[in-house]
């Protein structure tokens, strides 16, 4: 067993260890969040015909050639076309159809006229100026063309990609199953919050905010309670969870104090242990094993560590078993909007908020950085990665913020695709991660801006 290791060895030793899971059919409605299996290909021009974005009428340009608010040009209406309908008639010169929003452009006609630019007058209508050809018309696959990759496959469906496929005629698409993730809390100390609180004890929000953050992935946690610092039991637990999850999690007991049984636990249950112990701050003790093909990573009971550790060596293999293409946190190059005034020996992470300014993004440390406290990862957004033997660090200093796949609204799908094929380097100054853009404070206008 590996111990005190990089942060980028542990996520690659542990993203050799997972593939994506196997795939399924589900329905439209059952699809928001889940990740695409394979390359989805439009089955038919959307609009499927010549369509009419407006109520009005369909008739030929050139009737109107000479129309003008002193000589009107007057067309016979000769039917009427509500949407959902086919129009049974041909515009031809002198002649004008009724047409709803929606319905098929008759044949013959190429403009529509709105409603209120025209008058109406015993089943005849008046222009009063010239109309361009193709003025007002939808074309036939004008959004989405019949054979073009609508969603490829590791692709997130959202609300408008699911209206797109319904409005292909999916009613069920290929997703990959959700990964299964069992999630352990050990402590004699921990409790659930529907418990009375006694003195010596606490609530387990560890259970709680990762369970939470499985669900915001699209991943479905198995809550499996609290279990006492006693290695058998501990053991036990963790062996009726890989029962029944695909990886298990768990928190606490993973340091080096007397009580810390989670190693030992592994040890019990004849696991191959992988690496203890992550050269990072906070969530340094961290345990990774291997038992029946399936991953046990054990990691720090403190609520800001369990968070920050699962965000930074969890998420990635979750992604990596949904199928997705980017597993690893993307990074981005910003200017420190406040201060931090302790050395830092070890590498450290420091829970900050992202937001633009002029064109720069900015990171602002929030509350405390402590591994227990949780209340400053409620805006925490990006996390700044401090280099091992840095001193202190002042405002405008620059740095690089990997932004928490949780606090997705920051970057949108588009500027992430982007970011990963601008392929702009960072200084050499942050070499273990490779990647950022300036799409991220020129594109993507959901980053906070003040």
């Amino acid at each position: 067993m590996r111990t005190g290791i990089l942060l980028e060895e542990a996520q690659q030793i542990l993203l050799a260890k997972v593939h994506s899971l196997q795939t399924s059919c589900v329905t439209l409605f059952e699809a928001v969040g889940r990740i695409l299996s394979k390359d989805i290909q439009a089955a038919t021009d959307l609009p499927p015909f010549n369509r009419s974005p407006l109520d009005g009428y369909a008739l030929q340009a050139r009737d109107t050639a000479e129309a003008d608010t002193l000589s009107p040009v007057s067309l016979a209406v000769i039917e009427e076309v509500p949407a959902g309908y086919m129009p049974r008639q041909k515009v031809t010169a002198g002649t004008a159809i009724k047409i709803m929003t929606g319905a098929p452009i008759p044949e013959g006609a190429d403009v529509v006229i709105k409603y209120e630019d025209v008058e109406w007058e015993q089943n005849t209508v008046k222009l009063f100026h010239k109309l361009k050809a193709g003025s007002n018309i939808v074309l036939a696959g004008e959004d989405v063309a019949k054979g073009e990759i609508i969603a490829k496959q590791g692709s997130r469906l959202t609300p408008p990609l699911v209206g797109v496929l319904a409005a292909q005629g999916f009613a069920y698409v290929p997703v990959v199953r959700k990964p299964k993730v069992a999630i352990l809390s050990t402590g004699d100390e921990v409790i659930d919050p529907s418990e009375a609180l006694h003195p010596g004890k606490i609530y387990n929000s560890n259970m709680h905010s990762l369970c939470a953050s499985c669900i915001a992935l699209g991943a479905d946690p198995l809550p499996m309670g609290i279990v006492p610092d006693n290695k058998q039991l501990i053991a036990e637990k963790i062996s009726h969870a890989l029962g029944q999850a695909d990886i298990v999690i768990t928190t606490g007991g993973v340091s080096v104090g007397d009580y810390d049984a989670v190693p030992d636990a592994l040890k019990e249950l004849s696991a191959d242990l992988l690496f203890w112990k992550i050269e990072m701050k906070p969530g340094s003790p961290v345990v990774a094993a291997v038992h029946n093909n399936k991953l046990i990573i054990g990691l720090s009971g403190n609520p800001a560590a369990a968070l920050i550790t699962f965000d930074l060596v969890v998420v990635p293999l979750i992604k990596k078993m949904m199928g997705q293409d980017r597993h690893l946190p993307l990074t981005v190059p910003v200017v420190l909007a406040n201060g931090f005034y302790k050395s830092s020996p070890q590498r450290r992470f420091l829970r900050a908020q992202l937001y633009r300014k002029n064109r720069t993004v900015y990171a602002k440390l929030i509350g405390e950085q402590g591994n227990g406290a949780l209340k400053s990862m409620i805006d925490c957004n990006a996390l700044i990665d401090v280099n091992a033997g840095s001193g202190p660090m002042t405002a405008g200093e620059h740095g690089v913020a990997l932004i928490l796949d949780s606090s997705a609204e920051i970057l949108s799908e588009e500027a992430i695709i982007k970011a990963q094929h601008q392929n702009v380097h960072l200084t050499t100054k942050y070499p273990t991660y490779g990647y950022c853009t300036r799409f991220l404070y020129e594109a993507d206008s959901n980053v906070y801006s003040e």
